[in-house]
This record gives structure tokens, sequence and C-alpha cells, in this order.
């Protein structure tokens, strides 16, 4: 049998496997590996994490471990628990403002918002058509837009236009065949956030070219020095627009894989035809875990406070190695330019500037090419808790000076 010549092309067909491409974070994990050999004494800080370092809050888990005793859980969740979906509609309400959701047509639980933007091109991509996505970004919808044979179109994020797309750069010829329109706040990986005056400005786009926004808003309530925003809470978001939200960031339940989506009914209703054909749901126990935490302010402020308190010290640290770093929007992440050179090792990418940080200094950063060079740094670093986050901060302090970074 000649496995190789059954392999779809979408994956590669009968090159799959066998060419030498490797992925970035397979590089970052390399080069993590090789430092650990090389200088197994030295700590490696890892600034490349991009999932919380923390457990998910006390009710939370307190919850889930009654929830999981209750043989009323045990079977198929299929498109969700009807508490899940009300405690979606009060945090929606509690956090954005957003009021009136239906829980039972404008809300429908996933297991992450990684299965929803899988799932959603197949609501809406038919061979041909054309979705448009923001770049730098987390890629999971246009790869699936491509695997059934639709053309993804990068609306390019800039610095000089606040890491927003400048949606009167994108041809109105590519906006008109396009069906959906992929956008990430606060963003990963810039940590921008958007504005009140940007989602109306994105939602008179999606009316004027009849497509819809998937705006995908798994770091919702780590925003700084703003308020949060929801693109449903503006004119005419709800005519437009589905928004994913996710436990993940807010509630640090990243390995429980649970979300939902809310929007436009009919979408919603796609989507959960979709789904019902795809998976049977989430486990009722941690749906029910979720409802005791989502819509309660207080749980998700001490996580975003956090983060603000350890991101607030990581620009003071970069900033003095000569990073241009100031706070973010929203997210944990710091997406900084990246060096030109260290000593004499010049740099010709954001990729030549981590592998040198990992394999030299043992820092774990992300590099990002997509749209200028740059490095992200994430708060997520691990420690011994806040106490400890000082001196790993500021242990990165004294390698970045050492390298004699120059920009």
């Amino acid at each position: 049998m000649d496995l190789q010549q059954l392999f779809a092309q979408r994956i590669g067909g009968v090159r799959f496997g066998l060419t030498n491409d490797v992925y970035k974070f397979e590089k970052i994990k390399r080069a993590k590996a090789a430092a650990r050999q090389a200088r197994p004494q030295v700590e490696l800080l890892d600034f490349g994490v991009g999932e919380p370092d923390q457990m998910a809050p006390a009710p939370i888990r307190a919850a889930l471990k009654e929830a999981v005793d209750d043989p009323a859980n045990r079977g198929y969740a299929d498109n969700g628990i009807g508490a899940f979906k009300a405690a979606a509609a009060r945090y929606m309400e509690n956090f954005f403002g957003v009021r009136g959701l239906d829980p039972d047509t404008e809300i429908n639980h996933s297991i992450g918002s990684k299965s929803a933007l899988a799932l959603l091109p197949l609501c809406f991509v038919n061979p041909g058509d054309t979705v448009l996505m923001t770049v730098p970004g987390y890629p999971v919808l246009g790869t699936q837009a491509r695997y059934l044979g639709g053309e993804v179109v990068p609306v390019p994020l800039q610095a000089e236009q606040g890491f927003l797309p400048d949606l009167e750069r994108i041809e109105a010829a590519a906006a008109d065949r396009a069906k959906l329109f992929y956008v990430n706040y606060p963003n990963n990986p810039t940590g921008a956030a958007a504005t009140p005056e940007f989602f109306d400005q994105l939602i008179a786009f999606a009316h004027r070219h009849n497509l819809l926004i998937v705006q995908d808003a798994a770091y919702a309530t780590l925003i700084y020095g703003r308020e949060r925003l929801s693109i449903l809470g503006r004119p005419g978001g709800r005519e437009c627009a589905l928004e994913l939200h996710s436990m993940s960031k807010s509630y640090n339940m990243t390995g429980w894989r649970l979300g939902f989506v809310a929007g436009h009914a009919q979408a919603v209703k796609a989507f959960a035809e979709v789904k019902d054909n795809v998976d049977s749901g989430q486990f009722k126990a941690i749906q029910w875990a979720a409802c005791a935490g989502i819509a309660d302010v207080q749980l998700a402020e001490a996580i975003r406070e956090h983060y603000r308190a350890r991101l607030d010290k990581l620009v003071a640290v970069l900033q003095r190695a000569g990073f241009a770093a100031r706070m973010p929007g929203g997210t944990f992440y710091l997406y900084v330019p990246a060096p030109r050179c260290a000593g004499a090792h010049a740099f010709t990418t954001a990729e030549d500037a981590s592998q040198y940080l990992i394999r030299a200094h043992s820092i774990s950063t992300v590099p990002w090419d997509d749209v200028g060079a740059f490095l992200r740094f994430s708060a997520t670093f691990e420690s011994q808790g806040a106490a400890d986050d000082d001196r790993v901060l500021a242990e990165l302090g004294r390698r970045l000076q050492a390298a004699q970074l120059k920009f």
C-alpha cells in the first residue's frame, strides 16, 4: 500500500511529511531543547508561552468537582446546556453592557475558540469564495477556509495604524467577493485593542459589502486603560457579526476547552447545525463549572490585574534594554520591534533574533515577520509567585543587557 498517494492536497498531497519545512513554533521548541542541553545549569526564561500561568478560580474548580459526581452530567452535551448559555448572556451584559441576547437563538457553546474558528468556514465557504483576515494573527479560520478551496486575502496590521486594519486600503472588489472578515481584538500578537470608532467603521464596512464579521474576543476581559468593548454592543453589530468568547484567557481555563459564539441569530443557527455534525459538545460538568464564575466581574478582574502588574514591570525591563515597549491595550502580550543585531550578530528577520536569544541567552520569545520584524513577549512566564516575578524579570534584564542589542 502506498499511503503517500492518498493524502489530500490541502495538507501537501504526495509531499506530505517529506519536506524540510519546519513550523515556527517547532523551531522554537528545538532551539529551547538545544539551549537546555548546552547549558543545563541555566534557567530558561520562557516569555513565549501563550497560555495562562495560573489555575482557574477556586469557585469554578469547586463547581467542577461537584458536577463531575452528578450522574445527570454523564451524557452528551450536544449543542450545550441551557444554564451555560444563560450564564454567557449574563457575562455579555455584566462585562460589556450587551443586553437582551437570547440564550436560545443568539448564543451557542463551543469546545474553545479554536474549534469555533475551524467550524465557521464550513458554514459559509464554498470553493472559490473569499475570506478577509488580519495578519499577523491566529491562522485557524484562514487555514480551514483554504482547506475548503477558499481564497484568503490578508489584511495587514501596521504599527502606524495602531494595529487596526486600514479598511480604506482593502480593494473594493475583494471586499465585495468576501463572505467573512476575521478580526481579533484585543489582538494576538500585537496587544492592540479596538475602539468604538473602529468597530463602528467595521460594521459599516460589513453592511456595505454584505459580509459577516467574525470577531475573536478571546482576550476581551484582559484590557488596560480603557473600557471593555464588544462589537455586539455597537449599533448594527448584532446584525452583521459573530463574536467568539473564550474561558481560556479570561478565567485561566485553557485546557478545559470551553467558549461560545454570540451574535446574528441565523449565523449562530448555522454554526449549531455544523457543530452538531462534528462534535457532541463539551462535558456538561465543565459547562456547569463555568456557570459558577463567568459572569463574576471580580473573578476576571483579579486575573486581569495579575497580568497588568506583570506587563507593567516587563515594559520597564524591555525599555531599559532598548526595546520600544509600552503597555498594550489588551491581552497578556508585548509586541515590540525586533533588534537589528546583538554585538557582532546581525539579524535579517525577527526569527533570527528570536533564535539567537534562545540559543545564546536562554530567553524564549515568539517572532513575527508577517508585517515587519517583531518579537512577542508574554506575561505568562513561569515563576513561584509575585515576589519571584521580580527575580525572573531582573534576570531577564541582566541577560538582555549582556546581549548588547541594537535597534
